[in-house]
């Protein structure tokens, strides 16, 4: 049988500029537009943790969100979103959102799952209840989520998998993406806007498996590409070897996702290899735990140091730095104040620092970008590399 394509596919990513390998573009979706490379903040159940969807729209500007099929298809329910007119409707975010298809959600439930050929089935973490996830009923349930770009239904291999494993967990992710392909070829949109499907490249840490599966993923002709199965506990030497490895056989005309990836240091390392899209809970987890990413080095605002530090948060986080779109939050607040509300495990400390962080990585994409039209990127990274890993 010959490998199934994706039907019907326009050409919705512009490659305005490259500088070496680093690339910007521009990736149109019914919700509007995108500028590439860019992070999308994770709202794994149709919410940002601890941010509002107006602030994730007036203050950073963030121009996609990421949601997960798993968390949605558990709570609130596939009835619920159905009735609600997909997700937009249902949370009110008018930009275009991704949906990850919940394969690393399921297949971290080691002990409450079964893989075979049909499909994965496994248990709730909410009340242990059993469900089945084949290719064909992942698609599905995107459908009727309705995000704008969505993922293939693939397994998440452990990243100390042997060749062996690897291998077999490789070829039946090509499997199950030939079944994803062939549902969404058989089925529509349900509100009225086009939803691109990317499929996943994995491999785990061998160089002949991820040749093979970008070469097959290239093969299907979608609408962009994704690349799985990294940060998952691998050197970080060997992720940057995978994902130049990959780029090196996926279309150019076409955006790369890199899932869930990762420390500021990993976006500059990967966008200067050819990545385009990011998605991780770094900067939201970490702020809601006290850590503040910034151009000068990170932030413990748990520290006694800045129990007296009367500054406000811009002048320390953003000194030296010109950045008019500092959120106001950043300017009215000083260090002091946020030390004293996540010291004291107020709700408007986990807001602030959740909020700072993603206007930080938001900053950090927006400014890549612009370095990559300028011709100067590699410059810059290499400039800024050293100031983020600094403590302050």
């Amino acid at each position: 049988m010959p490998q199934p394509v994706i039907q019907n596919t326009s050409r919705r990513f512009q490659l305005l500029q490259t500088c070496g390998t680093a690339r910007a573009g521009l990736l149109h979706t019914d919700h509007g537009d995108i500028p590439t490379p860019i992070f999308m903040p994770v709202g794994t159940a149709g919410t940002v943790k601890a941010v509002h969807q107006c602030e994730l729209r007036d203050q950073i500007n963030a121009p996609i969100i990421l949601s997960n099929t798993y968390h949605l298809y558990l709570r609130p329910g596939l009835s619920t979103l159905q009735a609600a007119g997909g997700l937009h409707c249902f949370n009110g975010w008018d930009r275009p959102i991704l949906t990850d298809s919940g394969g690393f959600q399921v297949f971290s439930l080691a002990e409450n799952r079964k893989i075979k050929e049909e499909g994965c089935t496994f248990r709730s973490h909410i009340d242990g209840s059993k469900h089945l996830f084949t290719p064909e009923r992942v698609i599905d349930i995107e459908r009727i989520i309705g995000a704008d770009i969505i993922m293939a239904f693939d397994e998440c291999c452990p990243g100390d998998a042997d060749y062996a494993y690897a291998q077999r967990s490789m070829q039946l992710t090509h499997r199950w993406l030939d079944r994803c392909i062939n549902q969404y070829n058989a089925t529509q949109p349900l509100y009225g806007h086009h939803q691109m499907l990317f499929p996943i490249v994995q491999g785990c840490q061998y160089d002949e498996l991820r040749r093979a599966s970008a070469n097959y993923i290239a093969s299907t002709q979608s609408e962009g590409c994704a690349i799985g199965g990294l940060a998952v506990g691998e050197p970080t030497h060997i992720m940057y070897q995978m994902i130049e490895i990959v780029n090196q056989i996926l279309p150019a005309d076409r955006p790369r996702y890199l899932m869930g990836v990762g420390t500021p240091q990993n976006l500059l390392e990967a966008i200067d290899r050819g990545v385009d899209m990011f998605d991780c809970v770094m900067p939201t987890r970490n702020g809601r735990n006290g850590l503040l990413f910034t151009p000068n080095g990170t932030i413990n605002i748990k520290n006694k140091k800045w129990e007296q530090c009367f500054h406000p948060i811009a002048d320390i986080a953003w000194d030296s730095f010109d950045n008019p779109e500092i959120i106001q939050a950043d300017r009215d607040y000083s260090l002091a104040y946020l030390h004293h509300l996540i010291r004291a495990q107020e709700i408007l400390g986990l807001q602030i620092c959740s909020l700072h962080n993603l206007a930080f990585y938001l900053w950090l994409v927006k400014t890549a970008r612009r370095h990559i039209i300028e011709g100067t990127y590699q410059q810059w990274k290499s400039a800024l590399l050293p100031q983020l890993d600094r403590r302050l």
